[in-house]
Protein backbone atom coordinates (compact mmCIF):
# COMPACT_ATOMS: atom_id res chain seq x y z
CA UNK A 1 0.00 0.00 0.00
CA UNK A 2 0.99 4.13 -0.74
CA UNK A 3 0.32 6.97 0.48
CA UNK A 4 -3.27 8.11 -0.18
CA UNK A 5 -3.87 12.37 0.31
CA UNK A 6 -7.69 13.74 -0.45
CA UNK A 7 -8.31 17.18 -1.17
CA UNK A 8 -10.89 19.94 -2.45
CA UNK A 9 -8.02 22.58 -2.60
CA UNK A 10 -6.50 22.69 -5.87
CA UNK A 11 -3.61 24.28 -5.01
CA UNK A 12 -2.73 21.82 -2.58
CA UNK A 13 -3.41 19.26 -5.16
CA UNK A 14 -1.17 20.94 -7.54
CA UNK A 15 1.96 20.99 -4.96
CA UNK A 16 1.21 17.46 -4.47
CA UNK A 17 1.91 16.56 -7.68
CA UNK A 18 4.88 18.75 -8.59
CA UNK A 19 6.56 16.56 -5.49
CA UNK A 20 5.71 13.01 -7.01
CA UNK A 21 5.88 14.39 -10.87
CA UNK A 22 8.48 17.22 -10.87
CA UNK A 23 8.50 19.62 -13.46
CA UNK A 24 6.46 23.43 -12.99
CA UNK A 25 3.09 21.71 -13.27
CA UNK A 26 -0.05 23.96 -13.16
CA UNK A 27 -3.40 23.76 -12.95
CA UNK A 28 -6.23 25.54 -14.43
CA UNK A 29 -9.65 24.48 -13.15
CA UNK A 30 -12.76 24.75 -14.60
CA UNK A 31 -16.43 25.08 -13.42
CA UNK A 32 -17.28 23.16 -9.77
CA UNK A 33 -14.54 22.13 -7.72
CA UNK A 34 -15.02 18.70 -6.27
CA UNK A 35 -12.89 16.03 -4.72
CA UNK A 36 -8.95 15.10 -5.45
CA UNK A 37 -7.28 11.83 -4.68
CA UNK A 38 -3.62 10.99 -5.03
CA UNK A 39 -3.10 7.28 -4.31
CA UNK A 40 1.04 6.90 -4.58
CA UNK A 41 2.16 3.35 -4.35
CA UNK A 42 6.35 3.48 -4.40
CA UNK A 43 7.73 -0.06 -5.78
CA UNK A 44 11.55 1.27 -6.44
CA UNK A 45 13.62 4.32 -6.44
CA UNK A 46 13.05 4.20 -10.14
CA UNK A 47 9.08 3.07 -10.28
CA UNK A 48 5.53 3.93 -8.75
CA UNK A 49 1.95 2.88 -9.21
CA UNK A 50 -0.39 5.63 -8.79
CA UNK A 51 -3.99 6.12 -9.36
CA UNK A 52 -5.27 9.95 -9.50
CA UNK A 53 -9.12 10.66 -9.59
CA UNK A 54 -10.24 14.67 -9.97
CA UNK A 55 -14.10 15.58 -9.56
CA UNK A 56 -13.49 18.58 -11.92
CA UNK A 57 -12.21 20.05 -14.81
CA UNK A 58 -9.08 21.25 -15.65
CA UNK A 59 -5.91 21.84 -17.90
CA UNK A 60 -2.94 20.88 -16.85
CA UNK A 61 0.57 21.84 -18.06
CA UNK A 62 4.00 21.27 -16.88
CA UNK A 63 7.57 21.53 -18.00
CA UNK A 64 8.89 18.38 -19.23
CA UNK A 65 8.87 15.75 -16.23
CA UNK A 66 11.86 13.22 -17.58
CA UNK A 67 9.62 10.83 -16.58
CA UNK A 68 8.09 7.85 -18.11
CA UNK A 69 4.48 8.32 -17.52
CA UNK A 70 1.92 4.91 -19.08
CA UNK A 71 -1.66 5.48 -18.06
CA UNK A 72 -4.75 3.78 -18.47
CA UNK A 73 -8.17 5.97 -18.05
CA UNK A 74 -10.86 3.85 -15.48
CA UNK A 75 -13.50 6.41 -16.27
CA UNK A 76 -13.76 10.48 -17.24
CA UNK A 77 -12.02 12.10 -20.30
CA UNK A 78 -8.09 12.83 -20.85
CA UNK A 79 -6.91 15.09 -24.08
CA UNK A 80 -3.19 14.64 -24.24
CA UNK A 81 -1.67 17.81 -25.54
CA UNK A 82 -3.20 20.93 -26.31
CA UNK A 83 -1.25 22.56 -29.16
CA UNK A 84 -3.02 21.33 -32.82
CA UNK A 85 -1.15 17.25 -31.83
CA UNK A 86 -4.17 16.26 -29.71
CA UNK A 87 -4.24 12.39 -27.89
CA UNK A 88 -8.18 12.11 -26.48
CA UNK A 89 -8.34 9.20 -24.16
CA UNK A 90 -11.63 7.40 -23.48
CA UNK A 91 -12.47 4.42 -20.72
CA UNK A 92 -10.46 1.29 -21.31
CA UNK A 93 -7.58 3.64 -23.15
CA UNK A 94 -3.76 3.14 -22.52
CA UNK A 95 -1.22 5.37 -23.47
CA UNK A 96 1.80 6.51 -23.20
CA UNK A 97 1.05 10.01 -21.86
CA UNK A 98 4.44 12.24 -22.77
CA UNK A 99 7.91 11.81 -23.37
CA UNK A 100 10.47 12.35 -20.68
CA UNK A 101 11.76 15.36 -22.35
CA UNK A 102 8.69 16.74 -23.75
CA UNK A 103 6.37 19.61 -22.57
CA UNK A 104 3.00 17.77 -20.83
CA UNK A 105 -0.68 19.45 -21.71
CA UNK A 106 -3.75 17.85 -21.11
CA UNK A 107 -7.22 18.59 -20.21
CA UNK A 108 -9.15 16.77 -17.97
CA UNK A 109 -12.85 16.06 -16.96
CA UNK A 110 -13.98 13.89 -13.83
CA UNK A 111 -10.76 11.79 -14.33
CA UNK A 112 -9.91 8.50 -12.67
CA UNK A 113 -7.01 7.46 -13.74
CA UNK A 114 -3.88 4.89 -13.16
CA UNK A 115 -0.33 5.51 -13.94
CA UNK A 116 3.37 3.79 -13.71
CA UNK A 117 5.49 6.02 -13.51
CA UNK A 118 9.04 4.70 -14.35
CA UNK A 119 12.30 6.35 -14.84
CA UNK A 120 13.40 6.02 -18.31
CA UNK A 121 16.50 4.45 -17.60
CA UNK A 122 14.54 1.01 -16.49
CA UNK A 123 14.54 0.29 -20.26
CA UNK A 124 18.13 0.26 -20.49
CA UNK A 125 18.28 -2.46 -18.47
CA UNK A 126 16.08 -4.62 -19.62
CA UNK A 127 17.09 -3.99 -23.34
CA UNK A 128 19.33 -3.65 -25.79
CA UNK A 129 19.31 -0.18 -28.23
CA UNK A 130 19.41 -0.39 -31.86
CA UNK A 131 23.20 -0.42 -33.32
CA UNK A 132 24.58 2.98 -33.50
CA UNK A 133 22.90 4.03 -30.82
CA UNK A 134 24.73 2.33 -27.84
CA UNK A 135 25.43 5.30 -25.50
CA UNK A 136 21.76 6.36 -26.04
CA UNK A 137 19.15 5.44 -23.93
CA UNK A 138 15.88 2.93 -25.38
CA UNK A 139 13.00 4.79 -25.92
CA UNK A 140 9.17 4.34 -26.89
CA UNK A 141 8.78 6.00 -29.84
CA UNK A 142 4.72 6.40 -29.82
CA UNK A 143 2.01 7.11 -27.68
CA UNK A 144 -0.34 4.34 -28.63
CA UNK A 145 0.10 0.58 -28.03
CA UNK A 146 0.80 -1.70 -31.09
CA UNK A 147 -2.42 -3.42 -30.38
CA UNK A 148 -5.47 -4.08 -28.28
CA UNK A 149 -3.93 -7.20 -27.33
CA UNK A 150 -0.81 -4.70 -26.02
CA UNK A 151 -3.20 -3.16 -24.17
CA UNK A 152 -5.13 -5.90 -22.48
CA UNK A 153 -1.54 -6.99 -21.60
CA UNK A 154 -0.40 -3.80 -20.05
CA UNK A 155 -3.41 -3.55 -17.66
CA UNK A 156 -2.92 -7.08 -17.06
CA UNK A 157 0.72 -6.75 -15.66
CA UNK A 158 -0.44 -3.41 -14.00
CA UNK A 159 -3.18 -5.09 -12.13
CA UNK A 160 -1.04 -8.62 -11.25
CA UNK A 161 2.07 -5.99 -9.83
CA UNK A 162 -0.62 -3.96 -7.87
CA UNK A 163 -2.42 -7.30 -6.84
CA UNK A 164 0.16 -9.69 -6.13
CA UNK A 165 3.35 -7.25 -4.77
CA UNK A 166 2.09 -3.66 -3.73
CA UNK A 167 -0.75 -5.05 -1.98
CA UNK A 168 0.47 -8.07 -1.03
CA UNK A 169 2.52 -9.52 2.05
CA UNK A 170 5.49 -8.83 0.14
CA UNK A 171 5.51 -5.63 -0.47
CA UNK A 172 8.66 -4.74 1.59
CA UNK A 173 10.61 -7.25 -0.06
CA UNK A 174 13.57 -5.27 -1.87
CA UNK A 175 14.24 -8.12 -4.31
CA UNK A 176 10.40 -8.75 -5.29
CA UNK A 177 9.67 -5.08 -6.16
CA UNK A 178 12.96 -4.27 -8.08
CA UNK A 179 11.53 -8.04 -9.95
CA UNK A 180 8.09 -6.34 -10.42
CA UNK A 181 9.74 -2.85 -11.65
CA UNK A 182 11.77 -4.58 -14.14
CA UNK A 183 8.55 -6.36 -15.42
CA UNK A 184 6.75 -3.06 -15.80
CA UNK A 185 9.72 -1.73 -18.26
CA UNK A 186 9.87 -5.36 -19.93
CA UNK A 187 5.89 -5.03 -20.70
CA UNK A 188 6.46 -1.29 -21.63
CA UNK A 189 8.71 -2.21 -24.53
CA UNK A 190 6.40 -5.15 -25.42
CA UNK A 191 3.07 -2.29 -25.78
CA UNK A 192 4.53 0.60 -27.48
CA UNK A 193 7.07 0.81 -30.54
CA UNK A 194 10.40 1.53 -29.24
CA UNK A 195 14.26 1.61 -29.99
CA UNK A 196 15.04 -1.10 -28.78
CA UNK A 197 17.45 -4.06 -30.65
CA UNK A 198 14.89 -7.35 -31.32
CA UNK A 199 17.34 -9.41 -33.24
CA UNK A 200 20.91 -10.67 -32.65
CA UNK A 201 23.61 -8.42 -34.49
CA UNK A 202 26.87 -9.87 -36.24
CA UNK A 203 28.53 -8.99 -33.34
CA UNK A 204 26.30 -10.36 -30.71
CA UNK A 205 26.45 -13.90 -31.90
CA UNK A 206 30.08 -14.10 -32.09
CA UNK A 207 29.89 -13.18 -28.79
CA UNK A 208 27.42 -15.87 -27.91
CA UNK A 209 29.98 -18.03 -26.95
CA UNK A 210 30.69 -20.71 -24.14
CA UNK A 211 32.93 -18.08 -22.02
CA UNK A 212 30.65 -15.22 -22.06
CA UNK A 213 28.03 -17.98 -20.53
CA UNK A 214 30.57 -18.83 -18.29
CA UNK A 215 30.81 -14.95 -16.82
CA UNK A 216 27.21 -14.53 -16.70
CA UNK A 217 26.11 -17.56 -14.81
CA UNK A 218 29.16 -16.47 -12.31
CA UNK A 219 27.35 -12.97 -11.83
CA UNK A 220 23.83 -14.66 -11.38
CA UNK A 221 24.92 -17.33 -8.83
CA UNK A 222 26.71 -14.88 -6.88
CA UNK A 223 24.05 -12.01 -7.36
CA UNK A 224 20.75 -13.54 -7.29
CA UNK A 225 19.73 -12.38 -3.74
CA UNK A 226 20.19 -8.68 -5.36
CA UNK A 227 17.81 -7.10 -7.92
CA UNK A 228 19.46 -7.74 -10.79
CA UNK A 229 18.45 -6.93 -14.24
CA UNK A 230 19.83 -8.66 -17.54
CA UNK A 231 22.01 -5.44 -18.15
CA UNK A 232 23.55 -6.11 -14.78
CA UNK A 233 24.48 -9.38 -16.31
CA UNK A 234 25.05 -8.35 -20.11
CA UNK A 235 27.96 -6.11 -18.35
CA UNK A 236 29.53 -8.55 -16.10
CA UNK A 237 30.08 -10.75 -19.37
CA UNK A 238 30.95 -7.88 -21.17
CA UNK A 239 28.52 -8.16 -23.86
CA UNK A 240 25.58 -6.94 -24.75
CA UNK A 241 22.04 -7.63 -23.50
CA UNK A 242 21.43 -9.36 -26.90
CA UNK A 243 24.65 -11.46 -26.92
CA UNK A 244 24.07 -12.66 -23.18
CA UNK A 245 20.77 -14.09 -24.15
CA UNK A 246 21.49 -15.61 -27.18
CA UNK A 247 24.46 -17.29 -25.45
CA UNK A 248 21.86 -18.77 -22.82
CA UNK A 249 19.53 -19.70 -25.53
CA UNK A 250 22.32 -21.25 -27.64
CA UNK A 251 23.91 -23.19 -24.59
CA UNK A 252 21.51 -23.92 -21.87
CA UNK A 253 17.95 -23.62 -23.90
CA UNK A 254 16.83 -20.96 -21.18
CA UNK A 255 16.95 -17.38 -21.00
CA UNK A 256 19.13 -15.18 -18.01
CA UNK A 257 16.05 -14.29 -16.50
CA UNK A 258 14.94 -18.04 -16.45
CA UNK A 259 18.12 -19.35 -15.41
CA UNK A 260 18.07 -16.47 -12.39
CA UNK A 261 14.69 -17.52 -11.58
CA UNK A 262 16.01 -21.02 -11.42
CA UNK A 263 19.01 -20.77 -8.81
CA UNK A 264 16.49 -17.98 -7.03
CA UNK A 265 14.45 -21.26 -6.86
CA UNK A 266 17.22 -23.53 -5.64
CA UNK A 267 17.98 -20.78 -3.16
CA UNK A 268 14.63 -20.85 -1.65
CA UNK A 269 15.29 -24.51 -1.71
CA UNK A 270 17.37 -24.62 0.81
CA UNK A 271 16.37 -21.99 3.29
CA UNK A 272 13.09 -24.54 3.68
CA UNK A 273 15.36 -27.08 3.88
CA UNK A 274 17.12 -25.34 7.02
CA UNK A 275 14.02 -23.44 8.23
CA UNK A 276 12.20 -23.83 11.64
CA UNK A 277 8.50 -24.44 10.55
CA UNK A 278 7.76 -22.80 13.44
CA UNK A 279 9.47 -18.89 12.79
CA UNK A 280 8.96 -19.51 8.73
CA UNK A 281 6.42 -19.68 6.32
CA UNK A 282 6.39 -20.69 2.73
CA UNK A 283 4.71 -17.19 1.69
CA UNK A 284 8.10 -15.12 3.50
CA UNK A 285 11.06 -17.54 1.52
CA UNK A 286 9.01 -17.22 -2.05
CA UNK A 287 8.79 -13.49 -1.31
CA UNK A 288 12.42 -12.92 -0.18
CA UNK A 289 13.42 -14.61 -3.43
CA UNK A 290 11.52 -12.71 -5.74
CA UNK A 291 8.20 -14.79 -6.11
CA UNK A 292 5.32 -13.18 -5.64
CA UNK A 293 2.61 -15.39 -5.92
CA UNK A 294 3.11 -18.63 -3.50
CA UNK A 295 0.40 -20.23 -5.24
CA UNK A 296 3.05 -19.86 -8.14
CA UNK A 297 6.19 -20.38 -6.54
CA UNK A 298 4.32 -23.95 -5.06
CA UNK A 299 3.84 -24.99 -8.94
CA UNK A 300 7.08 -24.04 -9.35
CA UNK A 301 8.89 -25.98 -6.97
CA UNK A 302 7.00 -28.92 -6.94
CA UNK A 303 7.78 -29.11 -10.63
CA UNK A 304 11.42 -28.82 -9.51
CA UNK A 305 11.50 -31.08 -6.63
CA UNK A 306 8.76 -33.31 -6.53
CA UNK A 307 6.95 -31.88 -3.73
CA UNK A 308 5.34 -29.20 -1.89
CA UNK A 309 7.39 -26.58 -0.80
CA UNK A 310 5.44 -27.23 2.99
CA UNK A 311 6.02 -30.33 2.89
CA UNK A 312 9.96 -29.22 2.70
CA UNK A 313 9.53 -26.83 5.39
CA UNK A 314 8.17 -29.43 7.90
CA UNK A 315 10.95 -31.89 7.35
CA UNK A 316 8.20 -34.52 5.45
CA UNK A 317 9.59 -37.31 3.06
CA UNK A 318 9.10 -36.82 -0.76
CA UNK A 319 5.95 -38.62 -1.87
Amino acid sequence: MGDVFETTDVALAEHLLRESYGGNMRFDPRGRRGRIRLDQAPLTPSARLDRLCFELSFDVCSDPLGLLVITSVRSGRITYGLDGDERPCAPGDVALAVQPEHVYQARCADLDIETAVLDPALLAQVASPQPGRSTGPVRLTGYEPVSARAARRWKATYDYVRREVLDGPGAAEPLLTASAAQLLAVTALTVFPNSALTDPTIEDRRDAHPATLRRAVTFIDEHAHAGITVADIAAAANVSVRAVQLAFRRHLGTTPTGYLRRVRLENAHRELLSADPARESVTAVAHRWGFPSASRFAARYRAAYGVHPNRTLRGAPRD
